[in-house]
């Protein structure tokens, strides 16, 4: 022990210079987003392969779980088979022109901290590019922040940063959502205007205003309502359809008319 520290008090300056690099290490990337991106970007590479490692050994024990999640899609999907009587009996799906959406794994994950992200196992190689929205088979999950040749990380809408442009589902009033820092399954509604009633159980999906998310996918069902007295807005706050603890297979989300879009100066609403 006598001599363990003795080696301490002998070197003591250079871990303190390790402990001073790492701080600012920390400091650069919370507070610059440029420089955060370059550092993602940087090391998609190395992290995403030990990842994909990982994820192919765990990746038999949520097989009955990935089954449940592809028997709901399927659900989703018939939901959205339209019969056209006048032509035949066999039914046809309206394909949608203006989204394209790649399938994807996650292969890791986080929820306990301030600014969240999860990484997927597809790249610039399969088309994946930043901004794309993600969602998952229950709602949204997050946008694409850095993106290598094979994987891809995503900001997710647990962070600091995340604010998505929704709205109320039965009467189309817009609102802003963001999470609160807390609880990884409940958010905030904001920008709720006076006039306007909210009640537990009310819908809140996308609003499709942003040229990421097309419009009515879920954000999240209505908890509490909080009226605040000489406030132009009230707030509220939400239960989130996604359960982030438990993200396996994804759909990133190509807008294939976004950059026509930006160059007619409509500016996407990130937050």
């Amino acid at each position: 022990m006598r001599n363990l520290l003795a080696f301490f008090l002998k070197n003591y300056f250079f871990f303190l210079f390790l402990m001073l690099e790492a701080l600012c290490f920390t400091l650069i990337f919370n507070n610059s987003y440029y420089q955060r991106s370059s550092i993602i970007r940087s090391t998609n590479r190395i992290t995403g392969n030990l990842n994909q490692v990982y994820a192919d050994i765990t990746e038999y024990l949520y097989l009955k779980k990935g089954n449940e999640l592809l028997a709901e899609e399927n659900v989703s999907l018939h939901s959205m088979i339209k019969v056209d009587t006048n032509l035949s009996c066999r039914p046809s799906l309206i394909q949608d022109t203006v989204f394209h959406y790649i399938c994807a794994k996650v292969i890791s994950n986080s929820v306990n901290r301030r600014n969240n992200y999860f990484m997927i196992n597809k790249g610039t190689v399969h088309g994946i590019e930043k901004d794309m929205g993600v969602i998952s088979t229950e709602g949204i999950a997050g946008i694409i922040v850095g993106v290598s040749e094979n994987f891809s990380t995503a900001m997710s809408l647990l962070h600091k940063d995340a604010r998505i442009s929704g709205k109320i589902k039965k009467n189309n009033q817009m609102v802003s959502i963001s999470w609160g820092g807390r609880n990884f399954r409940t958010g905030n509604i904001e920008d709720i205007p006076t006039h306007i009633q909210l009640y537990p159980g009310d819908t809140i999906i996308t609003s499709g205003h942003s040229h990421i998310f097309p419009e009515g996918i879920h954000i999240g069902i209505t908890e509490q309502f909080i009226e605040r007295q000489d406030q132009l807005f009230n707030t509220g706050t939400l239960w989130f359809s996604t359960d982030f603890s438990s993200l396996y297979y994804v759909y990133v989300i190509r807008n294939n008319f976004r950059e026509e879009l930006l160059q007619h100066n409509m500016t996407p609403i990130y937050e």
